[in-house]
Formats: structure tokens, C-alpha cells, sequence
């Protein structure tokens, strides 16, 4: 057992709430940019600046509407949209009126909805379409408990700051007051790959020891003249710990609702850095290179790429770069680099990745670039950050080491527990489940599998329910040959199958947007479906390409000896992916039974 702690830089007193640091950058920095949000103007600027002090008296006006609606304190209160401004300005104001907020993802269904707000006993709720309305309207005979639905797409945020105008600014002030440390701040109902969606609940002690303990060790992220690009789904607990750190650090933010503008914001707001999950990035080199080689430049790409790669395994290594190295990496720059950073809008050095692995090469290839990915770790029940690769201590591969005031255990079977101030209390009405992951002592534990090298970095090598046993008994690890074979630029997905069968095969999904400049090298019409092409030879050979790739870095008893293309790639709204971008096993396996056991009959 190999355990590794590092010291809480900040302490969280007791009286201590997340709304506080609203109220202080109110008063010391009231004219501090906090935000940018759209105008809704037909004509003049499309974007406005929102103030400290200006959000802190939006926050108390939408509070002031919800007390005049009922709702008390600790009542929760459902959030139901995309990413937007709004989302952080009802947050805060749930908070500030001693609510607990809960968050749902705007792509869920009726049923998960309706089961969230049922389970959390949610006494109100803010939407904002009307898709949304009238999903919830649907359910309502199995809400007793759901009183007023206030639509953001229909003027909530006015129709509250109305409603509130006969409430004394002051109760506002009692209710903060009355709000400390221990009391839950939110209920987080993870997304799910397996099962009904659990409720975690979080304090305001959680979340505020997690941010106050990394703002001090990020500096060149969090900071006043830093900015970011929100764009993941602020139901999902990474992007809400962005929020409130960026809040905290009084940095600014911008919110994306839509990731189809993604792209054309970067460039617009261009700022400092970005929070993503793996996918993105992988997204970005793929496109990149794809570009590259449709425009007749793909050899310089590849030489770039290799440059950029050598550029920073050589960070790592006492010496550092050696001359040739560097008069290579900076030649690239001018020709290569820059453009990729100008497609992020030219300023952002640094980035966050989280919820998935990112793979060393990725993140060889982006610091390389000039993009440093700072690859973390953590759960929904971690607040969620535990652990991260800081811009003082970067070791890509790893997701870095604990966080202050966090410690990490690796146990006898490999299970990684963490214990600090950010562990959740429990799930919302579900004690056995709390009880199979909260250790006596107070241990999370996390169901991921990892090592711990001497100086505290943490490798995640899978997931402990998802370790395949072939029939010969090996035992196989499928995050290592996945996040090789997602590497290709073709590959959308990969999920490993083997457990109980002589061999271990993979199937693989395409990525949709790659496809239309292979099929018209291959010379087929570029709008040809992947269902039409998965057994085309040439198509097959190119994924054939990374599952050997794959295979070099595994023992030959672990290696994918048989794939199958997908007729489709895996999508939310099919079934297969969390709103978050997880794969869901269960349902992959389910869905493509007969694909699975057809591999083994052949």
C-alpha cells in the first residue's frame, strides 16, 4: 500500500459559504470584469461586461425572486439548461438564498429529469426552452413535491427580480449569514454508465476547500487578468469547479452555449486558458492534421508533430532541449504552431483536461506546440479536483499530483482512495451505496485502479469494474489500448471486449467528421455512410494501423487480435455516451451483442 498527502494551503472556517468571495470582490474590485455575456441587442455590441459588483447585485435581486417564490432555506432547486450565463447567476442566487442548487444536464430525458428532481425532492425549478418546459410538464403527476418553473428563454431571471422587488434586501444578508461550511451546497446526480443516476451531495466546505487549495498553485491560470472560454456543460461538476474558481480568483468568464460557435468564440474572446476533456483535443490534431494533409502539406504536419513531441519529452529531461532540437522546434513554430494556437485565439498557453485520459502523446504534442494540457483527476464525489500536473510540477502521463490538502492511497488490489476536506458526504437517500465507498475513516473509494510513483504522481491504469479476464485467465486493462487506437484521426470510439473469451477484440466507431476527405481519396463519394464502407479494405487497413499501435504497447496475450467497424458512431442521444462524453459499456455491450458474438463464432 503506497500513500501520498500533500499539506491544505487554505483552511475552510466553519461560517465560511461559496457566495462569500461575490460579496468580496464586490467591495474590494467592484468595477473588475467578472463576466461577458451576451446583450440580446438587435443592434450595437453583441457582448457586455458584467462587473463584480454587478453580479453581486443581480445574484441578490434573482435571490430576493426565489425567497418571494417560497423557497427556504435548504430547499433544493433544480437548473435545467445549457451553458450560460444565467446557469451562474441562478446558481449563486440559489445559494445566496440558502437553497441547494441541482443541476441537470439540458440533453436529459423525461425520465432522468423526472427521477433527479423526484429523488432530490426539488421544490422548484429553472429551465430555459421550451423543449425543456414541456419535457418537465410531462412528469409533473410524479413531482408532488415541484412547485414554480421559471423558463430563462421566457425572461426568468426579470420575472424573478419582479417577483423579488417587495423582499428586504436584508433577509438576503440573514440567509448568507445563516449558511456555513457544513451545509450542502449542491446534490450532483452523476451522469451514469451503469444504473439510475446517484445524488451526491456536496457542501459548501467541498467545493470551496477544493477551489481555495488549487487557485494558489495554478497562478498562471487562475488569476485577475486571466480569462476563460466555458463551453462543457455546467452540470457536470469539472465545469462548475471552473466557475467557481474563476469567481474566487476574480478572473473573467464568457460562457459558450453552443460548441458549433466554439471555434469562432475562441478567436473572439481569445482567452488565457481552457478547460476541455480529452475528446476536444483530440479533435483539434485530428482536424489539424487531416488539413494539413488534404492541402498537400502532410509531411511538414508529421515533422512538426514529431518535433513538437521530442520538443517536450526533452522538457522533462535534465539538459532540456538541445540546439538542433530548438532551431527545429522554432522553425515549426513559424510554420506550424502558431496556427494551431491562433485556432484557440492566440493567447491560451494553458489548458485543463479532465474526465477522461488524456494520453502522453496528446500531451507531448500540445505543450509542444505551445499549449500546456494540465491533465487532473477527481469524481463527482472529489468535489471534483484531487489531483493535477501544476505548471511548476508537469509529469504528462500522469494526471499529476495530489492537491493541498489532499491524500491518496493506493490499496492492496490497486484501487486509488482519496481522503481530504473535498470528499463528498454521501449519496442523497442511499446508504447502502454510501457505504460501499466511504471507508470507517473516512476514504473515498474512487473504483479506479492507479500507481503512485515516489514523488506523489499519480497514473491511472483503468477501471477496477471494468478489468477484462480473458478465458485464459489474463487480465487486461482496456484504457490502454483504447486511448492508442482513439489516436488514429479516423477513430471516433473504441470500447474492448474480451472478458470470459479466448481473445480480447475491440469495436470501433468512425468519426464522422474525418470521414468525408478519406472516402474521397479512396474515390467514393464523400457522403457515402460508414455503414456502407466498414468492411472497405482500405478503411479497415487504416484502423488496422492503430490497433497495431495499440497492440506494441500491451503483452501479446493482451493485444486486440480481431475489431469490428461500427455502422455508426456512439452518441448521448443514441444511448452510448454520458453527457459528458464516457462511454457506456453496459449499453454498448448490450447494443452490439450480435457484432460481439459474431466476432467470437468467426
Amino acid at each position: 500500500m503506497r500513500e501520498f498527502s500533500v499539506p491544505p494551503i487554505v483552511t475552510v472556517g466553519d461560517s465560511a459559504n461559496l457566495t462569500d468571495p461575490v460579496w468580496e470582490n464586490a467591495e474590494v474590485a467592484p468595477d473588475t470584469v467578472q463576466f461577458v455575456r451576451p446583450t440580446g441587442a438587435a443592434d450595437g455590441p453583441a457582448w457586455e461586461d458584467v462587473t463584480c459588483r454587478q453580479f453581486r447585485d443581480e445574484v441578490v435581486a434573482v435571490a430576493r425572486g426565489l425567497v418571494a417564490a417560497g423557497v427556504r432555506p435548504g430547499d433544493r432547486v433544480g437548473l435545467m439548461s445549457r451553458t450560460r450565463y444565467e446557469w451562474t447567476l441562478v446558481d449563486y442566487a440559489i445559494w445566496a438564498a440558502g437553497g441547494v442548487t441541482v443541476p441537470i444536464y439540458e440533453t436529459s430525458s423525461a425520465e432522468q429529469a423526472a427521477w433527479i428532481l423526484a429523488d432530490s425532492g426539488a421544490v422548484a425549478c429553472v429551465v430555459e426552452s421550451t423543449a425543456h418546459a414541456t419535457l418537465l410538464a410531462g412528469v409533473r403527476d410524479r413531482l408532488p413535491d415541484l412547485g414554480r418553473v421559471w423558463q430563462l428563454d421566457l425572461g426568468a431571471v426579470d420575472d424573478l427580480v419582479a417577483e423579488g422587488a417587495s423582499v428586504d434586501p436584508a433577509e438576503i444578508d440573514r440567509r448568507r449569514a445563516a449558511v456555513g461550511a457544513g451545509d450542502v451546497a449542491t446534490i450532483i446526480y452523476t451522469s451514469g454508465t451503469t444504473g439510475r443516476p446517484k445524488g451526491c451531495v456536496l457542501t459548501h466546505r467541498n467545493i470551496y476547500a477544493d477551489i481555495a487549495n488549487a487557485v494558489p498553485v495554478l497562478p498562471n491560470l487562475f488569476n485577475a487578468g486571466a480569462s476563460t472560454l466555458l463551453f462543457l456543460p455546467l452540470a457536470h461538476a469539472f465545469a462548475r469547479l471552473i466557475q467557481v474558481g474563476v469567481v474566487y480568483a476574480r478572473a473573467t468568464m464568457r460562457h459558450c452555449a453552443d460548441t458549433r460557435n466554439l471555434v469562432a468564440e475562441l478567436q473572439e474572446f481569445r482567452p488565457t486558458f481552457v478547460l476541455s476533456v480529452p475528446r476536444v483535443f483530440e479533435k483539434v490534431y485530428n482536424a489539424a492534421k487531416q488539413k494539413a494533409e488534404s492541402d498537400g502539406k502532410g509531411g511538414i504536419f508529421a515533422r512538426a508533430e514529431q518535433v513538437a513531441i521530442a520538443y517536450s519529452e526533452a522538457l522533462e529531461t535534465p539538459r532540456g532541449p538541445g540546439l538542433a532540437l530548438r532551431a527545429q522546434h522554432a522553425m515549426f513554430d513559424r510554420l506550424v504552431y502558431r496556427k494551431l494556437r491562433a485556432a484557440l485565439g492566440g493567447r491560451c498557453r494553458d489548458a485543463i483536461s479532465g474526465g477522461a485520459p488524456l494520453g502522453a502523446r496528446l500531451g507531448h504534442f500540445f505543450r509542444g506546440v505551445g499549449v500546456t494540457v494540465l491533465e487532473g483527476y477527481g469524481l463527482t464525489e472529489t468535489a471534483p479536483a484531487a489531483a493535477a500536473n501544476l505548471p511548476s510540477a508537469t509529469r504528462i502521463g500522469t494526471v499529476g499530483r495530489p492537491l493541498p490538502g489532499v491524500s491518496i492511497r493506493i490499496d492492496d488490489d490497486g484501487e486509488i482512495l482519496i481522503s481530504g476536506e473535498l470528499i463528498f458526504q454521501g449519496y442523497w437517500h442511499n446508504e447502502a451505496a454510501t457505504a460501499e465507498v466511504l471507508t470507517g475513516d473516512g476514504w473515498f473509494r474512487t473504483g479506479d485502479l492507479g500507481q503512485l510513483d515516489n514523488e506523489g504522481y499519480l497514473t491511472i491504469t483503468g477501471r477496477k469494474k471494468e478489468i477484462i479476464v480473458t478465458a485464459g485467465g489474463k487480465n487486461v486493462a482496456p484504457a490502454v489500448l483504447e486511448d492508442q487506437v482513439r489516436a488514429h484521426p479516423l477513430v471516433s470510439q473504441c470500447v474492448v471486449v474480451g472478458d470470459g473469451k479466448p481473445f480480447v477484440a475491440a469495436l470501433v466507431t468512425i468519426d464522422e467528421e474525418a470521414l468525408p476527405r478519406w472516402l474521397e481519396s479512396a474515390g467514393l463519394p464523400a457522403d457515402t455512410p460508414v455503414s456502407e464502407v466498414r468492411t472497405h479494405e482500405g478503411l479497415r487497413a487504416e484502423v488496422q494501423k492503430a490497433v497495431d499501435l495499440a497492440n506494441a504497447a500491451v503483452s501479446k496475450a493482451e493485444a486486440i487480435k480481431v475489431f469490428r467497424i461500427l455502422p455508426r458512431d456512439f452518441t448521448e442521444a443514441t444511448g452510448e455516451l454520458t453527457p459528458s462524453l464516457k462511454v457506456k459499456r453496459q449499453v454498448v455491450h448490450k447494443t452490439y451483442a450480435s457484432e460481439i458474438a459474431e466476432i467470437y463464432r468467426s
